[in-house]
């Protein structure tokens, strides 16, 4: 029998013109489109071509004209500030109405870049809405991040304004963000006309005279602007995310392709309605946080949280529990990552009895594979759909997942469901060659891409089709490993360049982690490749282990090394594992297995700019030497 997710689906694939082109009907649009899908210049696809739109008046204006002006569209929960504010869909608009004339007010019109350097504070979101609103182009940068990394971006977009907090306010101490901004902007030879500075009270920046404004003198003189068309193919931000050269790589969203895919997305994919309240516990300064905590939200008339906290130390391991039970959030997104921590601290779930989570009816989770053993506690505690989906910044939103507002299929932990309509997805060899049902091999998807997703690298045409098209011709390389299984499901596995060679054996250290984390005193882990003189490569283990756990750490590596010697096989190889306090991440929560791996085989390598933080690499330093990996290798341990 079919469903609606398979018809959807089929339609997609067979007639995108269609298919998008009635989704489309759901916008509002100031001129409609000469045609869904542009081909003219491929690889360079386009959407929506000749139809003109606004992405502040679908996030904002729309809503108010219908009659939810006096809807809350904007939750601020802050614990390390001890403040919860609202704002409703009409003082929303008239704030970015406001800010969007002080932009035009020193010179930004449409095409101009404005960077955007904040923490999760209301007025970042202001300020993406206020850059739409005029057609300005944004590029949030995550608020904290280094000069040099955030030098790179300003020389890379050339913002005529930077719009900046004076801090970030962290668990336990202040990040001051003015002087790395001001270190930065003295590195850059093109430098902005102006920096607007958020002054928070917690600790007021200085200011240099010319160049730097103030934000609640400039609102205070402030003359509201309206809306601005553009065309549906003018982009509407530049998102930086990691390139393997060092160099970040700028993502070029647009503004029709994305409006309309979002929006499709937010009902259709995680079936929330106009009223609903949904939070993404993101950053703005991710993917996540421009689709989930900005747009998608707001397109679709929900009520969106801005959240200034950690899902442990805000107080406790709570702190989720309380959010959701005190703004009655229906439907949360957030990173594995995220519950393994909690897992951690509060294993037996005894904070979530604390709160009343009658109105939570969907967890989604993202950004890096969701072992079974979290999604496992997540289910059991929550009484919930646990759903894991991926997706990547350059596509915007999920390649696959569990389209709840289609349809919900059975759960099968490890997999990601089934590509999300518009993805046309296949696995292949390296010579580009299809696999069959359960082979590993690229996870690709056919072009060309569903809207909403990357038109292009901001002036670099060139390294888009290298980074993304060139090598498998006809696919856009997600870069990402794993298999289809007969009935369709999904298995993202690792990245591509973490599918390791044992003695020939093509090996997925995600299958690996699995089963580590099986083990009842493992609370996270990472598997990842180290060098072997004979074997090609190893797998190498780090466990992270549940708190109160006080057993030899010796006896637990043992236990998981025969786990896996059961589960997979003698053929994985898999001898070594060891127990560390933590695993270093990214800001995002992302495991930084590949800076692990080359430090296991004592070659040069960079520490990524979004390391949450550095000083655990000293931790694993020590780890892998008394391993004998590392600084350490070739010695006797």
């Amino acid at each position: 029998m079919g469903n609606r997710h398979d018809t959807a689906y089929k339609a997609s694939i067979e007639n995108p013109d269609d298919f998008w082109g009635k989704a489309a009907e759901a916008c509002r649009w100031f001129r409609k489109w000469d045609k869904v899908l542009d081909e003219s210049e491929s690889p360079f696809y386009r959407w929506f071509t000749g139809g003109e739109t606004n992405t502040c008046y679908n996030a904002l204006d729309c809503h108010v004209e219908d009659g939810r002006a006096d809807q809350v569209a904007l939750i601020y929960d802050s614990p390390v500030t001890n403040t919860i504010k609202k704002y409703t869909y009409k003082a929303l608009r008239d704030e970015v109405a406001k800010f969007a004339g002080v932009l035009a007010a020193q010179g930004v019109a449409k095409g101009d870049r404005v960077l955007i350097y904040m923490p999760m504070i209301p007025e970042a979101v202001m300020t993406m809405l206020a850059c739409a609103r005029i057609g300005a182009v944004h590029s949030v940068v995550f608020g904290g991040f280094a000069p040099k990394e955030l030098a790179t971006r300003i020389m890379d977009a050339q913002p005529k304004v930077i719009v900046a907090a004076s801090c970030g306010i962290e668990v336990s101490r202040i990040v001051s963000y003015k002087p790395m901004l001001d270190a930065a902007i003295d590195m850059v030879d093109s430098k902005p006309d102006r920096c607007i500075i958020f002054q928070r009270p917690q600790e007021p920046a200085s200011m240099i005279e010319g160049r730097d404004l103030d934000w609640h003198d400039v609102m205070d003189t402030a003359k509201p602007h309206d809306c601005v068309p553009v065309r549906a193919t003018d982009p509407l931000y530049i998102l930086y995310t990691s390139g393997t050269t060092g160099q970040p790589k700028g993502v070029v969203r647009d503004n029709g392709g994305h409006l309309v895919s979002l929006k499709w997305t937010m009902k259709n994919v995680y079936d929330v309605d106009p009223g609903d309240v949904y939070w993404a516990a993101s950053d703005v300064g991710w993917v996540v946080g421009h689709s989930y905590i900005v747009y998608g939200p707001l397109f679709q008339g929900c009520t969106t949280i801005l959240f200034e906290g950690k899902p442990v130390g805000t107080p406790d391991a709570g702190a989720f529990w309380r959010v959701i039970s005190d703004h009655k959030v229906k439907c949360m997104f957030t990173a594995p990552t995220a519950f393994r921590a909690i897992k951690r601290e509060d294993p037996q779930g005894e904070l979530i009895k604390k709160y009343d989570l009658s109105c939570f009816k969907s967890l989604f989770l993202a950004g890096e594979r969701s072992d079974p053993d979290t999604l496992n506690w997540a289910e059991s505690h929550l009484g919930i759909p646990v759903i894991d989906h991926w997706w990547q910044t350059e596509t915007g939103w999920a390649i696959s997942g569990n389209c709840l507002g289609l349809h919900q299929f059975p759960i099968k932990h490890g997999s990601t469901t089934k590509p999300v309509p518009g993805w046309n997805l296949d696995v292949v060899d390296a010579e580009c060659n299809p696999l069959k049902a359960t082979e590993i091999g690229a996870l690709v998807v056919k072009l060309p891409l569903p809207p909403g997703t990357l038109m292009t690298l901001w002036n670099n045409d060139e390294g888009f089709k290298a980074a993304y098209l060139d090598e498998f011709p006809g696919y856009y390389k997600t870069a990402d490993a794993g298999y289809v299984d007969e009935k369709d499901y999904v298995f993202v596995m690792s990245r591509t360049d973490d599918i390791i060679n044992v003695a020939g054996h093509r090996l997925s250290t995600g299958a690996m982690e699995e089963v580590l984390a099986d083990h009842p005193d493992v609370a996270e882990c990472a598997v990842f490749g180290v060098a072997d003189d004979i074997k090609g490569q190893l797998p190498l283990g780090l466990l992270v282990l549940k708190a109160g756990v006080d057993r030899n750490s010796e006896e637990i590596a043992k236990e998981v090394i025969q786990m896996v010697r059961d589960r997979i096989g003698p053929v994985a190889s898999f001898k070594t594992a060891t127990v560390v306090k933590r695993l270093p991440k990214t800001r995002s929560g992302k495991t930084l297995r590949g800076t692990m791996q080359k430090m296991a085989d004592n070659v040069d390598h960079r520490v990524p700019a979004t390391i949450d933080d550095p000083a655990i690499l000293e931790e694993i330093d020590e780890a892998l030497i008394s391993i004998g990996y590392g600084r350490g290798r070739g010695k006797k341990v």
